[in-house]
């Protein structure tokens, strides 16, 4: 447990950050509030108590004073294109670990680009993607190829009843298409290919309860980054379900609504994960309630393992590499159900 470690968030007051700052002291680590917007970090402050350092991705200086004397920095604040390297920089400079919840393709492929070597030879860890879209699917499927060493192909499914975007999700959202010129992403053949023909619409069958649903195919997340990392695996591709895909595309899609005592929407997601090899298949499945809040213990349970030293290597390194995926998805029984199957 965290024993009184301080962690700086940043992006403290956004909201996944809440729900982050919330999980950090439910497992005994003091938040260090930390972002952009002074007044949302003073209403923060006074809400929890906690202390708050606003800094800026402009002031190399503002980050230094908000990372001194912290254990770790968990970056929330999106879009990851503007904040993951001045935050990681300050990290290398701090000599602490330094995790983030980015779903944005490119971003963390800029991180592992730019930052792999110099991580590397710090001996630093860099997670990205510690989040449900990333870190959940490589864990998954990590945990999937058990002593397999290859696979020919990797399947992510993601069943969501619904998806009601925040304000981040949007921005980031908008960002990544810019950076693509409106094309769309697959990875296939060990490589993204950009493509500016339509997605198509096909059929999935779920585990219980969701049965056979129709998805958009190449719907394509940040498991295209973070299995590939470390994973000898070619093909690697993401479902959504086709309700899910519309909330998302919609101008109107209100954001998530809290419908509990521990601030989680409605929505409920199934992932199914099968990976094959040769004639035969394995799979992984995970259930559970909003994939916003699911993503605070995914990146708070990394931290611990990260800062007790239940890590597997160093650098920039996604979920599947530096844990040990069926023991870390084990720890998260009272968050996610999972079911693997060989």
């Amino acid at each position: 447990m965290g024993a009184g470690q301080t962690v700086a968030v940043f992006g403290a007051y956004g909201h996944t950050g809440r729900f982050v700052v919330a999980e950090l002291r439910e497992r005994g680590f003091v938040p260090v509030l930390s972002g952009r917007d002074a007044e949302q970090l003073k209403a923060l402050a006074h809400e929890t108590g906690l202390d708050a350092r606003p800094a800026s991705v402009d002031d190399a200086a503002s980050l230094d004073r908000a990372l001194a004397g912290t254990a770790a920095v968990i970056n929330c604040a999106g879009p990851f294109a503007a904040t993951a390297a001045p935050v990681i920089e300050a990290a290398l400079r701090a000599g602490v670990p330094y995790l983030d919840v980015a779903a944005e393709i490119e971003a963390n492929l800029d991180t592992f680009a730019h930052f792999a070597d110099r991580a590397r030879k710090a001996e630093a860890v860099v997670v990205p993607a510690m989040a449900f879209f990333g870190g959940l699917g490589d864990l998954l499927a990590t945990a999937a190829l058990g002593d397999w060493t290859s696979a020919d192909e990797a399947h992510i499914a993601y069943g969501l009843n619904s998806w009601h975007p925040t304000t981040g999700t949007r921005t980031a959202g908008a960002v990544s298409r810019r950076r693509r010129d409106g094309r769309r992403l697959r990875y296939s053949g060990g490589r993204l290919e950009y493509r500016d023909d339509a997605p198509p619409t096909l059929e999935w069958t779920f585990p219980d309860p969701m049965g056979r649903r129709a998805v958009v195919g190449e719907f394509t997340m940040a498991d295209v980054v973070t299995l590939p990392s470390h994973l000898d695996i070619p093909a690697v591709c993401t479902y959504m379900t086709v309700e899910a895909a519309r909330d998302l595309a919609a101008a109107d899609t209100p954001g998530p609504t809290p419908v509990d005592e521990h601030g989680r929407s409605a929505q409920t997601f199934l992932v199914d994960v099968v990976v094959r090899a040769g004639g035969a298949e394995r799979r992984a499945v995970a259930r559970g309630q909003d994939i916003y809040a699911v993503t605070a213990p995914l990146v708070v349970e990394a931290l611990d393992r990260v800062l007790t030293g239940r890590t597997r290597a160093v650098g920039v390194v996604s979920a599947g590499e530096i844990f040990d995926a069926p023991d870390f998805l084990r720890a998260l029984s009272g968050h996610i159900e999972v079911e693997l199957s060989r």
